[in-house]
């Protein structure tokens, strides 16, 4: 393919020299005539592992050249991939002027041509940002709209610094940002020689996509160093620690726990967190994540509380009451504080739990529910049809066998089904579904 990259910092030289490498015919564009000139000459703007090498082998067989006229550069490509920086602001905010600026100066080269042309964003950048305000001003500055002539896709790179080679060619994935076009595969076709799942979602979710692994691997380097802090407080080997919570890829490194839901509850996360908190207090550590993390579940759970009493009806089926699948224990369970508030507020509130009766359960686990809902046996049914039937909003706390599902796929279009399992499918549902963590619907009136 013909391409054009824009922006040759780190992830355009790399982009551009990979590229090139694998067989396409590339124009690096940039402002900086250090830049043009170092690369023209085969030599890398900065020191990445491999990268000279690889720009002078390109260099030596023409797939590579540069140049600052970003006119001379859309005239011999079809594809752009568009890498200029998006550093932060003072208030953390992303600044956009570079991105502005190149996809004004593509738009305009493309107001007279005729044949189709993708425009490819690589560069960090917010989800609204990107469909609210980037893709107008393309379109504006092109004078036409996406279409047969004009398609745009967003493909986050996922580079480190010191290993971007690498990093390029041995990719956890390729996430294809889109929006329906014939573009998608035209961008897949770039990475025919790297070895990585081809994903393909909407733009939205690309760029979103780019922001989460960040945040995570900062998440997970500010964990394992408070795990450090309190292991040396305690005069543990923190580093031994780290390595044996690694060796478990069933739970701890793996996608479990990774889903967006309810909040997390029973007899075992709580009660330890609140014990490492303890000790790092004591101990005046700060800790600020591993602090936080029931906070921010107990805000988790308030505004899973908020969004239901927000829908101002007052009769209310809860599907599930247990703090996790497959168990009858109810001890911290969110689901019975969810339960209790609502009662509290004066709602008529239905519970369907097959797991629990009063027979079944004895001991702390009884006298726990006992004491936060006194006539939870008044409330419980069997029924799940009666509860489907007579709730205006059913909330789903939990996975539904396909018989359950049945029953309350029958529920009526008057009717809403808030899911917070990810268990109910929305095509299937004449009632108005809501899922947790989905993009936000309005609930229309019947």
């Amino acid at each position: 393919m013909k391409i054009s990259v824009f922006g040759l910092g780190y992830v355009g030289c790399v982009s551009a020299a990979c590229l090139a490498q694998d067989g396409h015919s590339v124009v690096g564009v940039d402002v900086d005539d250090r830049k043009v000139s170092s690369m023209n000459n085969g030599h890398a703007p900065f020191f990445e592992p491999q990268l000279e090498q690889i720009l002078q082998a390109a260099k030596s067989k023409g797939a590579l050249r540069a140049t600052t006229d970003e006119l001379e550069a859309m005239d011999a490509t079809d594809l752009a991939l568009v890498c200029v920086g998006t550093p932060s602001r003072r208030t953390g905010e992303i600044e956009l002027d570079a991105v502005r600026a190149v996809l004004v100066s593509i738009g305009e080269a493309l107001r007279t041509r005729s044949t189709p042309f993708v425009v490819v964003l690589r560069s960090t950048v917010l989800p609204h940002v990107v469909e609210r305000e980037l893709i107008p001003l393309l379109e504006k500055a092109a004078g036409k709209q996406l279409g047969d002539q004009l398609q745009f896709c967003y493909n986050p790179e996922f580079l480190r610094e010191g290993t971007a080679i690498r990093d390029f060619y041995a990719a956890p994935m390729v996430v294809v940002g889109h929006n329906g076009s014939w573009a998608a595969k035209a961008v897949a076709q770039l990475y025919d020689k790297v070895e990585a799942p081809i994903v393909y979602t909407d733009i939205g979710t690309a760029c979103m996509v780019k922001y989460v692994c960040n945040v995570f691997h900062a998440l997970k380097v500010s964990f394992a160093n408070e795990v450090g802090q309190l292991s040396e407080a305690l005069n543990v080997d923190g580093r031994r620690v780290m390595e044996i919570v690694c060796m478990d890829t069933k739970l701890n490194i793996s996608p479990m726990y990774m889903k967006p839901g309810f909040a997390f509850g029973g007899s075992c996360l709580p009660k330890d967190l609140r014990a490492v908190v303890a000790e790092s207090r004591l101990r005046g550590l700060p800790l600020p994540v591993i602090q936080g993390i029931l906070p921010s579940n107990k805000a988790h759970l308030q505004s899973c509380i908020d969004s239901v009493l927000n829908l101002g009806e007052r009769s209310i089926g809860l599907f599930g009451l247990t703090f996790k699948e497959g168990t009858d224990d109810l001890r911290e369970s969110p689901a019975v504080e969810l339960a209790e508030t609502l009662i509290g507020k004066g709602m008529n509130v239905t519970i369907y739990e097959p797991s629990i009766s009063h027979g079944s359960i004895h001991g702390t686990n009884l006298s726990y529910i006992e004491r936060n809902i006194p006539h939870v046996w008044k409330l419980l049914t069997t029924d799940l049809s009666e509860m489907a039937q007579q709730s205006k909003v059913v909330i789903m706390l939990k996975q539904a066998s396909n018989a359950e599902r049945a029953v309350l796929y029958r529920m009526k279009a008057n009717q809403v089904c808030v899911d917070y399992a990810n268990t109910i499918e929305p095509t299937e549902m004449k009632a108005h579904t809501i899922r947790f963590a989905s993009p936000a619907q309005e609930l229309v009136s019947q």
